[in-house]
């Protein structure tokens, strides 16, 4: 009797396995049919694709990626003079102005 009731169990866990292990080699198959890099034991990815278009793509970001950092310098640059003139005192701010004002005359 102890027989009959382990047995749907163990048949049940071999279904499960053999459909886990199939619903592997499925999603590999599919990753690989649609260019995807496959994942590692501990999650990095195993031969990357890398053609042109990754390539171009890279260095487009890139170019980007200064443009954006040098723009970020130059905004930095003029808050920290927007916050000179704020915390500055009141005189110093107006001194500053006339100086401005004479130079571009």
């Amino acid at each position: 009797m102890d027989q009959q009731f382990i047995q749907p169990f163990i048949v049940f866990g071999a279904i499960m396995g053999v459909l886990g292990i199939a619903g592997w080699v499925v999603t590999t198959w599919l990753r690989i049919r649609h260019g995807y890099p496959l994942d590692g034991a501990w999650g990095q990815a195993l031969y990357p694709r890398k053609n042109d278009e990754a390539i171009e793509r890279v260095k487009l970001l890139t170019q980007e990626n200064a443009q954006l950092r040098a723009e970020i310098g130059s905004i930095k640059d003029r808050l920290a003079n927007v916050e000179r003139i704020v915390t500055d005192e009141a005189h110093t701010l107006t001194r500053e102005i006339e100086t401005l004002r004479v130079k571009s005359n």
